[in-house]
Formats: C-alpha cells, structure tokens, sequence
C-alpha cells in the first residue's frame, strides 16, 4: 500500500509530529508513505514528463528522512493555499497552460482536478491523508468525490473546522498567546497603558476568548459579537482605574467588527476567496485612544501564536490522529475526517465539515454586554470549552 500525506493552509505546531507518526505507523502495516510538498500545489506542478522537477512536489518519506521532524514546529512538507480546483492564469504551471485560451477566458480559474486525479494515479497511491482546516479539507472532499480514497485530519489554530471539538495546533496557539501577554504586562504596567492584544481568528473569536479567560485579561473581543468602541474604552478606563498597576489588556480577534463598520482586511483574494486580515487592533486604539486620551500599546501576536515547537496538547491530539487516520486508510475506510468529540476520539464523514460553521457559543460562553468571557456552567463542558 502508498498512503500519500500533504500539508495545507497556514502553518501550526503539530504538523510534524503528524506526519512522522504516520510515516512509522504506516511502517508497521507495512505500507509506503510519499510526502507531497506545498500542499494542493504539489499535485498542480507535478510534471509527469519532466522527472529532474519532480523533487520538487513529491518525496518518499521514511522512518531515517522523518527521525527528528518532531522536534520543530511548521511543516517538514512546506504549505500553499493552493486550491486545483480553482487555478487563476498567473498560477497556472506552465506546462498546464493552454495557449490557445482566448484572453478574455484568462480571467476565469481553470478546473484541474482531472490533472491532481492522473498524477495520483501516475504515483501509485491507494490513499491520501490531508491535514488542514476548512479550504484544505474543503477541496479533499472533492478528490473524494471524485473517487478517490480520502481521509481528513483537521488543523487551525483559530479550531474553527466544523464537526471536531478540536484542531491541531489551537492550544499551543492559546499557549503562546498567553506567554505573550504575560511579558507584555511589565511594559503596559510600567508605562500605565492600556494594551490592545490582536489575535488571529478570521471568523471564530475562540483564541481570544479562551487566552482571555485564561490569562486574566480585562476585555476580549470576539469575531462573533460586533462592539462599539465607546463603550469598550468606557471599560477599558474603569479597568485601568481599578487596577493598582493602572493599566488595562484586551484581546481582539483579527476578524472583530466594530458596530456599523466591517472586517479589515487587504490584499488579493486566495483561490479560496480569502483576503489577508489584520489591523483592527490598531485602529481600535487609535480609537481608544482618541476617545479616552490615553495613550495605547498595539500588539499584532500574529504569527508567533503558531511558531515553534508545539506542547504536549498538540503533540498528544496529532499522533493520536494521525495513526487514527493511518488505520483508516489500511482498513480501506477512508472518507473519513478524524475528530475529538466529546473528549473521544472518533470520525465523521468527511463532507460534515461542508455541512456547517463552528463558533464560539456567545449565549453560554460570553458576555456580549461587558465584552468578557463568561462560563456560566463548567459541568459537561468539553476540555477547551466549545
């Protein structure tokens, strides 16, 4: 058996304890793992005629070239938000473009599914193993409904992939976010500020609910909940007034709204119709700050949240899925997604990601009037709350 793996999306600690334990999992059955590089990208590139690139997209992984990948964060197989199914001209492989394609039909992204099916089968795989959250998983469910063997293992640090209670690479995100906020304390307190901490989170106000609960902090706001800066920097300036230090910490999600405003975000859309997001944190101070007079400390945590090595959480949720995810395949019952629910380990149809969006419960977990996070009821509750 071939059991081809790919990383897709942003990158998150736990991907490579992943992929390794696949790899010697996998060496237990027997069974051969190829690595795919640059995720969906590696099987648009991949030029059957042309066997000096192939390096380049595909490698066979084994127990001696995987030995110590654990030991670091990011992913040993590099990562794209490449979506096949969905190519615009720019990024068409040049081996793939047609030349006789009228100029106005540059515009449209070209299909090439059928292209990532051949080079499968041009591979010899009999599965494959995709890691990443929603735009990845998103197009697995295409190669699966294609035909082809695939089982899903769910990543993203904002832990917002729809059918699991948990995603690799959110608790050491939350972690990180945590160190951050405790080291920031010293320079916020000394200078009497208030703090503005922006957190990754595009559509779920997780992160910045849980480091907020965890670390203490005076406010948080959460992509869920539009909120009205006059009245925040009202709290920010009690908080700041009661607290012996005089200073006040918020957490803000990178997809937070202002009421009446929208998402800031930049850039060109990627092929899964994302823009980049970031700055609503600083124009939220600057509004404070003009509203209050105060003067303000700006924090993008931004990639940091998922650099280096991930913590044993992370560790511990990616080799259980992965070789959950291996026995799936060896026991030809792919179409699956791997999944903690309810504090088990389990697997739902891979297509249940497409089925709905997963946020943070505002009734239960939040105070929507006071921009706090508010567990009202801890008994039953899943581990990270959700």
């Amino acid at each position: 058996m071939r059991i081809g793996i790919l990383t897709g999306g942003g990158d998150v600690p736990g991907l490579n304890p992943c992929i390794k334990e696949v790899v010697y999992r996998a060496a237990e059955y027997g069974a051969e793992v190829v690595g795919i590089r640059r995720g969906w990208g590696g099987l648009l590139n991949f030029d059957q005629n042309n066997k000096e690139d192939q390096d380049n997209w595909v490698r066979p992984l084994t127990k001696q070239n995987t030995r110590t990948i654990d030991r670091s964060g990011g992913t040993f197989l590099h990562t794209s938000r490449t979506n096949p199914g969905k190519v615009k001209w720019s990024e068409i492989p040049q081996f793939l473009q047609d030349p006789k394609r009228k100029p106005q039909e540059k515009d449209a992204p070209a299909d090439f599914t059928p292209h990532v099916l051949r080079n499968l089968e041009y591979l010899k795989l009999d599965a494959l193993i995709a890691i990443g959250g929603d735009d990845t998983q998103s197009y697995a469910v295409r190669v699966h409904d294609e035909g082809f063997p695939v089982v899903s293992i769910p990543k993203t640090m904002d832990n917002d992939v729809y059918g699991t209670d948990y995603c690799i690479g959110f608790s050491t995100a939350v972690t990180r976010s945590i160190e951050f906020i405790t080291n920031l304390r010293t320079s916020a307190g000394s200078h009497e500020r208030i703090a503005i901490i922006e957190l990754f989170g595009r559509n779920s106000g997780e992160t910045s609910l849980i480091t907020a609960y965890l670390a203490g902090v005076d406010r948080a706001i959460i992509s869920e909940v539009h909120f009205d800066p006059e009245k925040l920097s009202k709290f920010l300036i009690d908080d700041k007034k009661t607290n012996p230090s005089n200073y006040a910490i918020v957490t803000i999600s990178e997809g937070a709204q202002m009421i009446g405003g929208k998402i800031v975000e930049y850039g060109q859309a990627d092929a899964y119709g994302h823009k980049k997001l970031g700055g609503i944190g600083q124009i939220t101070g600057e509004a404070i700050q003009k509203i209050t007079g105060s003067h303000i400390i700006y924090q993008q945590v931004a990639y940091l949240m998922r650099s280096g090595e991930p913590d044993a959480l992370d560790r511990m949720v990616a080799i259980s899925y992965a070789n959950l995810a291996t026995d799936l395949i060896v026991k030809k019952q792919a179409g699956q997604m791997v999944a903690l629910r309810q504090g088990k380990y389990t697997t739902v149809p891979i297509r249940t990601l497409t089925e709905g969006l997963k946020r943070v419960d505002v009734e239960e977990l939040y105070d929507e009037e006071n921009y706090r996070p508010r567990v009202s009821n801890v008994l039953d509750k899943p581990m990270f709350l959700y």
